[in-house]
């Protein structure tokens, strides 16, 4: 990289610093990004201690990712640093009970909190976030399988009308919608998205 990239070095720049092992890269990154962060962290947990104990875990866990060379968010630093806080923020909620498990045994599970309907400020908090993250991953299916779980799932349609409407059988269609359910559950893994 050019020599003027160092007064305003990229994230992506810095990263590449700290894993080459220079800890003042990291420690520009931090400071570059820490009330961002930390004031998003407070926004939900209403309290400062419990914020900066999540704040140092979030950093613990971009460390640990740095240095096993798994990372891969190219340019995509903060957001991933975010969704890292938000993750940890959800956890510290579930811990102490203030946001409802979701039982596993249901093929639909990863869904069912959206019609949950039971009043709860925390789940409120992230709902429209987790949404949005399904609707994101829902987009990276095959198109057979995307087709079928929007239309099942966002247009309520049966089984039977979803066949008529894609000119395949009922048994063709539901092996699409449970194949775009497993694939959306290795997609949540793989983007460290909690739905509980």
């Amino acid at each position: 990289m050019s020599t003027n990239k160092l007064s305003e070095p990229t994230d992506a720049f810095l990263v590449n610093e700290y894993i080459s092992g220079s800890e003042i890269a990291l420690e520009k990154l931090i400071n570059r990004h820490k009330l961002r962060i930390f004031n998003f962290i407070k926004s939900k947990v209403l309290d400062r201690d419990t914020a900066e104990d999540i704040f140092q875990d979030t950093f613990i866990k971009v460390i640990k990712t740095l240095k096993s060379g798994v990372y891969n968010e190219e340019g995509k630093f903060l957001p991933w640093v975010m969704r890292i806080s938000h993750n940890l923020v959800i956890d510290f909620f579930r811990k102490n009970k203030r946001i409802p498990t979701i039982e596993n045994n249901d093929e639909y599970d990863v869904f069912k909190f959206i019609s949950d309907t039971t009043p709860n400020v925390e789940m409120t908090l992230f709902q429209d976030q987790i949404i949005s993250d399904l609707q994101k991953l829902v987009q990276e299916l095959p198109e057979d399988q995307k087709e079928v779980l929007v239309m099942r799932l966002y247009r309520d349609m049966s089984f039977k009308e979803i066949a008529e409407n894609t000119n395949v059988s009922i048994n063709t269609a539901l092996g699409r919608m449970r194949y775009a359910i497993i694939n959306l559950r290795k997609l949540v893994d793989e983007n460290q998205i909690i739905l509980e």
